[in-house]
């Protein structure tokens, strides 16, 4: 292990501990701003911050020939910015947002001159201007970092983001059963994933990858 991975892994472990002890107060969201604000502008002690865009975003863009101008998209948990980059870089009106302040000021810090608008925003309280109003949303990974009681809560909340034959893109790990996993993360199971389309979205593409201990997904769906 190289002393980069032994890092990233240390902050895992600390991530984690984080997550609990918010819970235990009573806050299912106020440790992603803890992560961010002890990370002290160090990317390498945000264990999810690889300072480029997710590669399964960037491979659909690529095969889908995607051109954005004159659309809509939003970024949940934009994190450090480089997925919401990418869409802007695609001609996409980006709105991205994250639950931390800190998080927010950094994506603002490393790219000033941005056409992105970056905010900070609850996932659990959004603008009701946004409802229904983006013609593409990409989630990577944001409902697998919140407990399973509050899962169709979010699941829910970035459905109604969707535009009328909008497409959402979702990014996850997945558990092979409706257990209770060990966490954070808890990986989505199938029955989580179906709420989206019990929502009245349509499942287009399904792509598993990474399958290492537990497998990840890319998933497509569009309104119809």
């Amino acid at each position: 292990m190289t002393e980069q991975e032994r890092e990233r892994e240390e902050a895992r472990r600390r991530m984690a501990a984080l997550a609990l002890e918010s819970q235990k107060k009573g806050s299912n969201t106020d440790w992603f701003e803890e992560v961010y604000a002890r990370a002290a502008g160090d990317s390498d002690r945000i264990p999810w911050a690889k300072l480029t865009a997710h590669p399964m975003l960037t491979d659909w863009l690529t095969r889908k020939a995607i051109d954005g101008t004159g659309k809509t998209a939003l970024v949940i948990g934009c994190g450090l910015g480089d997925d919401a980059e990418t869409l802007a870089g695609k001609g996409f009106r980006v709105t991205a947002f994250d639950i931390s302040p800190t998080a927010i000021e950094w994506c603002r810090q490393r790219f000033p001159d941005s056409p992105v608008i970056y905010l900070v925003a609850d996932l659990f309280h959004l603008d009701r201007s946004w409802e229904k109003a983006f013609d593409l949303v990409f989630e990577s990974r944001t409902v697998q970092a919140l407990p399973l009681d509050v899962r169709d809560e979010a699941i829910e909340a970035i459905e109604r983001t969707v535009a009328p034959a909008g497409t959402l893109l979702v990014i996850t790990h997945l558990r092979p059963s409706e257990n209770a996993p060990e966490g954070p993360p808890w990986p989505l199971c199938d029955r989580e994933l179906s709420r989206f389309t019990e929502l009245g979205l349509q499942e287009i593409e399904r792509i598993p990858f990474d399958l290492r201990e537990i497998p990840q997904l890319f998933l497509e769906y569009r309104r119809g």
